[in-house]
């Protein structure tokens, strides 16, 4: 795990300490700049797999030069399978070693998650790839013969000073998060998931390609029986465990909470390795897993530590954590995850986690209407009648009640655009204030992906959770959990997103998913072999932010401050007048739908004062 920047006609050199004291943090080991022709490329590197000189980058080979960011797990296999060798046991210099051979195609044989700039000085091209989930992250400026890309957005911007985007924000407020490609810069946008883009270094002419695109693993359902299919999905989860515990040559840990994810991640991990060290965590004023999670940390005989977590810090800590992110970010979560991976890093420096789990495996809660039901596809009599009904009920208050489950399905099922349907059903934060926008959202990127997944020949299920896939995964989760780790130079892998798993988990079946009622069949079915009765039956929890007292508490004077401010940011596109009122509870809304776009502005507003102002 490292942190990647690069330019291409442009003269960074004046910027070199900078790119390196804002990279620090993902690669503090070591810290490098190469310069050839018209390109200048940096690392920082956080040594995990050939701790010597020779896994040093920027990496050359053959006329080939490379800055790498991630892990191929199967690196050692694909030597094997070319029959490559190399007195490096670096994953980095098989990769260079692969292109020689194959080019690009190489991307197909990964199990990995990488992002990396590859430029062929022989061909005058140069290569920005991305893994098949994107968890290592990639964002490039383009500008005339300028190019620059980065592994985070606060450096990018500290080099280039781009122009805010004041339509991307108001998309950022409407959805939640900065959708795939989108940034709150102009000329400044994301790599996608599953894509490289080839540049000619002479002529500047740039094409991108989908080498990966999971939708068309939906289209094709596996055929293979109840026994079959946990048996294949066993075989591909220790496959996963085992390649990114053996491609470490520092020791690997395993987040352990009380849910099936990780503790099936746990489990097979502890076959192999020697008392395999096992992290739970207690979160103050949350549901307490880890007496469930000390029952798998026995059974294995793991080298368990129980981690408090408490917030007495989160009014000091919170532009920070906010601000680390590079852009404006509203996902609660990600102050829970800050100080986990805070904690996590005192003890170890690669940890296992179930990252992508739900999105592949069917894990929400909110899935199991779309198994019965196509939201999407409602007709007028169904929401003529949802609509009327969500009208005449009162507002459901408690996140986790049933009423309150059974009044989102109301209003979901009360709207008749796919996008409003998508973001009632995720989010949930401005839909029906679409009047309060000053600037419209106008969110063409994800209303045109939602009509391409709308028409594909699967089922509502399936189209919920592709959507989830390409959208909440990979623009808000790992980003996430990426920003959280690095900030502490901590590095996180995910089984379940491992090359095999991702070609396997989209054709099964709904069944295998939701089971009337029972989300992640499929893995409980694979948990009998592996966890105590107790888990397997568990309802999914995750951290249970207690946001409303935040909102209320902790941080209601922060938050005031940041809002009522004069010149806020969020004026320019929405009604200031309706966030006031917010504040002051004049607005007929849940007071947990209240508290998510308070922050969600508040995100906003740290991230523009904070960062970019300055």
């Amino acid at each position: 795990m490292c942190g990647i920047f690069g330019t291409l006609n442009f003269n960074s050199s004046q910027n070199n300490d900078e790119i390196f004291r804002e990279l620090f943090h993902r690669g503090p080991d070591e810290q490098r700049h190469h310069q050839q022709d018209n390109l200048q490329l940096y690392h920082t590197r956080l040594a995990i797999q050939e701790l010597s000189d020779l896994g040093q980058q920027p990496m050359t080979h053959n006329g080939l030069t490379i800055v790498f960011n991630g892990e191929i797990y199967n690196h050692l296999e694909i030597r094997a399978k070319y029959g490559m060798v190399n007195p490096s046991n670096s994953d980095t210099k098989t990769l260079l070693m692969l292109y020689e051979r194959i080019g690009m195609q190489m991307l197909e044989e990964f199990d990995g998650m990488f992002a990396f700039a590859l430029y062929d000085s022989i061909n005058k091209k140069l290569y920005l790839a991305r893994d098949r989930a994107g968890k290592k992250p990639l964002f490039v400026y383009t500008k005339d013969e300028q190019c620059i890309f980065s592994s985070e957005l606060n450096v990018l911007f500290k080099v280039i000073r781009p122009e805010i985007d004041y339509a991307s924000i108001a998309d950022y407020l409407y959805l939640g998060y900065h959708y795939r490609q989108s940034t709150p810069y102009k000329l400044v946008s994301e790599l996608e998931n599953g894509s490289y883009l080839e540049i000619d270094t002479v002529t500047n002419e740039c094409k991108k390609v989908k080498w990966f695109d999971i939708s068309s693993f939906y289209q094709n359902e596996h055929k293979l029986s109840s026994t079959e299919v946990v048996e294949q999905l066993d075989l591909n989860l220790q496959l996963a465990v085992k390649r990114r515990i053996d491609s470490s040559d520092l020791d690997v840990g395993s987040f352990l909470s009380g849910g099936i994810d990780s503790g099936l991640v746990t489990a097979i991990a502890a076959a192999h390795t020697n008392r395999l060290k096992t992290f739970t965590v207690r979160v103050e004023g949350s549901y307490d897993e880890s007496v469930l999670a000390k029952k798998v940390a026995l059974k294995y005989d793991t080298n368990h530590t129980e981690v408090d977590i408490s917030f007495t810090d989160l009014q000091k800590d919170i532009e920070k954590i906010l601000i680390n992110h590079g852009e404006p970010n509203c996902d609660n979560s990600a102050i829970p995850s800050y100080y986990v991976a805070k904690e996590a890093k005192k003890y170890i420096t690669v940890v296992l986690n179930g990252d992508g789990a739900d999105e592949l495996f069917g894990g929400y809660r909110r899935y199991v209407p779309f198994r019965h039901f196509d939201f999407f596809n409602s007709g007028q009599v169904t929401t003529s009648t949802a609509r009327l009904l969500a009208r005449v009920l009162p507002i459901a208050n408690e996140k986790q009640s049933s009423y309150n489950y059974l009044y989102r399905l109301l209003k979901m099922a009360s709207y008749d655009d796919i996008l409003k349907v998508y973001n009632s059903a995720s989010c949930d934060l401005f839909v029906g204030f679409e009047d309060q926008f000053l600037q419209k959202p106008l969110m063409k990127e994800i209303s045109k992906d939602l009509v391409v997944i709308n028409e594909l020949p699967i089922s509502p299920l399936k189209k919920i959770i592709l959507t989830d896939f390409q959208s909440m995964l990979f623009s808000r989760l790992l980003p996430k959990m990426d920003i959280a780790t690095m900030a502490h130079s901590l590095e996180g892998r995910s089984p379940f997103l491992s090359k095999e798993i991702l070609e396997f988990a989209p054709g099964l079946p709904d069944r295998y998913r939701i089971n009337k009622i029972t989300t992640k069949s499929i893995l409980r079915d694979l948990a009998l072999k592996y966890l105590p009765s107790e888990l397997i039956n568990q309802p999914k929890r995750g951290f249970e932010i207690p946001l409303k007292t935040w909102v209320n508490g902790e941080l209601k004077t922060i938050i005031s401050d940041y809002l009522l401010a004069p010149q806020p940011l969020y004026a320019n596109i929405i009604k200031r007048s309706f966030i006031e009122d917010l504040l002051d509870h004049k607005i007929q809304i849940s007071d947990e739908r209240r508290a998510k776009i308070l922050f969600c502005v508040f995100g906003l507003e740290v991230w523009f004062k904070g960062f970019y102002s300055k």
